[in-house]
C-alpha cells in the first residue's frame, strides 16, 4: 500500500504561509506545497482529463505555474486550496481542450479508479462546494448529453459502448461529450 493513504491534517495557515515562502523562491517550501497538496490537485486534473499520463504532465505544469505565481496568491480572496485548485482545474481544461481531438476510445474505469483518502481538512474545504458546482452545471445540460458525460466519466463506459447504446455512431457520441465537456467547462468557470 505504501503511505499513499496516510492523511495530512493541514491547516489554512502553514499552507498560506509555505505559499509566502514560495513566493520568495524558496525551493523547500515548493516541496512541502507538493506533498501537502499533490495528492488533491492530481485528483482534480484527473477527473478532467482521461489518462494517467495527461494529468501527471499536468501535474507538473501546475507546480511550475506556481513557482511562478505563488506572489499573486492573496490569502484574502482565497483559501490556499482553492487558489491551487483553481490553477490545476484551469491547466487539466486547457490540456482537455487541445487534446480534444485526439479522445480515444477505451474503458476510461482505471482512470478514475483514485481512492480519496478519508477527507482531511484540506479535502473537506473544498470537495462539497466543488460537487455542489459540478452537479448544478451538470444540470444544465441537455439530458442525453448530461446522461452520456455520467456514463463516460463515472460509469466507465467508452464511447463505443456509449454510442452502441444511444444507437449512433461513435464518432457523433465523441462530439457530444465534447461539446458537453465545453459547456461544462463555461459553467463551473463562470
Amino acid at each position: 500500500m505504501g503511505h499513499g493513504h496516510v492523511v495530512i491534517e493541514i491547516s489554512r495557515e502553514h499552507l498560506t504561509e509555505r505559499l509566502r515562502a514560495v513566493a520568495s523562491k524558496d525551493k523547500a517550501a515548493l516541496r512541502d506545497v507538493y506533498a501537502l497538496t499533490s495528492a488533491k490537485l492530481f485528483g482534480i486534473c484527473l477527473r478532467i482529463l482521461v489518462t494517467r499520463e495527461e494529468a501527471e504532465d499536468v501535474l507538473q505544469e501546475v507546480y511550475i505555474n506556481v513557482w511562478h505565481r505563488a506572489d499573486t496568491f492573496d490569502p484574502a480572496r482565497a483559501s490556499p486550496i482553492t487558489w491551487l485548485a483553481t490553477i490545476a482545474r484551469n491547466r487539466a481544461i486547457d490540456r482537455l481542450r487541445s487534446i480534444g481531438p485526439r479522445l480515444n476510445d477505451r474503458p476510461l474505469e482505471d482512470e478514475f479508479d483514485i481512492a480519496d483518502s478519508a477527507p482531511g481538512a484540506l479535502e473537506q474545504m473544498e470537495q462539497s462546494e466543488d460537487q455542489a458546482r459540478l452537479r448544478t452545471c451538470l444540470d444544465r445540460l441537455e439530458p442525453r448529453i448530461r446522461d452520456s458525460i455520467r456514463e463516460a466519466f463515472f460509469g466507465g463506459q467508452t464511447y463505443d459502448a456509449l454510442a452502441r447504446a444511444a444507437d449512433m455512431p461513435s464518432g457523433t457520441m465523441k462530439t457530444w461529450i465534447r461539446r458537453g465537456l465545453l459547456s461544462l467547462r463555461e459553467c463551473l468557470e463562470s
